[in-house]
């Protein structure tokens, strides 16, 4: 495989209802999409940086900086997907960037081969179970009503953001309302310090799934003195940035769960590589989501239906964050999504949509 050239564009998707986490609140994203293209197909991926450096320390102008200026020209000569990621070794961080480009020379490899993303990495389910995540309400009736509609849709897990200020109340009103068998977790997105300790052990008495990443991302110690603590089950978000730093989190005692964000280790191949470290450990991983379209979506299905992910995951519907995706719509059926099974993703950007949402392009010549 030769790789020719590679576009980076520029989209804009309106959410349809503001998005708040304990970080900030997201009403539209500002996607960078990574468009390689080879002399025998062209794959796609989806850089998962937000507008600002908030949920880490990328962010999509830098993104698509760091792509411009040294991993596009760095990975000119690749043969294949499995080259990508030594050949951008040198340069440090940048793992969404790094990920989007690897992902696009995936899809574009497989594309070619007639191979599927889900049977690349090792997919053993034609569908995957859903989970929904639920940004903090204005009011707890607000939030009742909020998981009420979700629930009726068919999502089989509900996960709550939490932040200082809203967290044991809203988790009591949501258990109260829908009962002990509902599947339940909470995100707090590191809001969190070691002198809270206490106040979370205060979630112990409703059962929930885990609670995930309370503390900053280098606080290994300080989620493993949580994790003795309490009796809710520790799960490291932010925290996972490798398939090494999983092993050291799990070795620590600072996690019994792992949430894999393909973004966030730098690509669906290392990805890979920290479920097989935790399914190694008896540690049950999760998909989560970082408000993809239709082509991070379709990767991140395929990624959950590998064999260790025993926990529904944020791979939601389409319509939960947009009206509009950019591919065919993902729908949920009986709370699950189907796996896309044609070759590469399964799935590509509809011409009408990707036109009406890009902002800009920029062609990065290769040969």
């Amino acid at each position: 495989m030769e790789l020719t050239g590679v576009e980076l564009r520029r989209v804009r998707m309106p959410l349809v209802a503001p998005f708040r986490t304990s970080f900030g609140s997201e009403t539209t994203r500002d996607v960078l999409l990574v468009r390689a293209v080879t002399d025998e197909a062209e794959g796609w991926g989806e850089c998962v940086a937000l507008t600002d450096p908030l949920y880490s320390s990328e962010y999509v102008e830098a993104a698509q900086h760091v792509l411009r200026a040294y991993f596009v020209p760095a990975a000119a000569r690749v043969a294949d997907a499995t080259a990508v990621a030594p050949a951008l070794a040198a340069f440090k961080g940048h793992r969404m960037a790094k990920a989007a480009l690897e992902t696009a020379v995936l899809d574009a490899e497989l594309r070619a081969a007639g191979r599927s993303f889900a049977r690349e990495l090792g997919a053993v389910r034609d569908r995957v179970p859903c989970g929904v995540s639920v940004g903090i309400a204005d009011s707890v009736p607000r939030l009742l009503d909020e998981v009420a509609g979700h629930l009726d849709a068919g999502y089989l897990r509900i996960k709550l953001k939490v932040r200082p200020g809203w967290d044991v109340e809203p988790v009591r009103a949501v258990r109260e309302r829908f009962g002990d068998d509902l599947l339940l977790q909470v995100d707090a997105n590191t809001a969190y310090t070691r002198a809270d300790i206490g106040h979370l052990a205060r979630l112990d008495p409703f059962g929930l799934l885990l609670v995930e990443q309370p503390f900053d991302e280098e606080d290994l110690l300080g989620h493993a003195e949580l994790a003795r603590a309490i009796r809710t089950p520790v799960c490291l978000d932010e925290s996972v940035t490798s398939a090494r730093a999983a092993a050291d989190a799990i070795r620590l005692g600072a996690c019994s769960v792992v949430n894999v964000k393909a973004g966030r280790v730098g690509g669906y191949l290392e990805a890979r590589r920290v479920h097989d470290v935790c399914a190694a450990h008896g540690v049950p991983v999760w998909c989560g989501g970082m408000l993809e379209s239709g082509l991070g979506r379709a990767a991140n299905v395929a990624l959950a239906a590998l064999p260790g992910f025993t926990l529904p995951g944020d791979t939601s519907a389409s319509e939960r964050y947009y009206r509009a995706d950019l591919t065919e719509p993902f729908v949920l059926r009986d709370g699950h999504l189907p796996v896309p099974t044609g070759p590469g993703l399964g799935v590509a950007p509809l011409p009408d949509a990707l036109a009406d949402a890009t902002t800009s392009t920029e062609w990065l010549p290769l040969r």
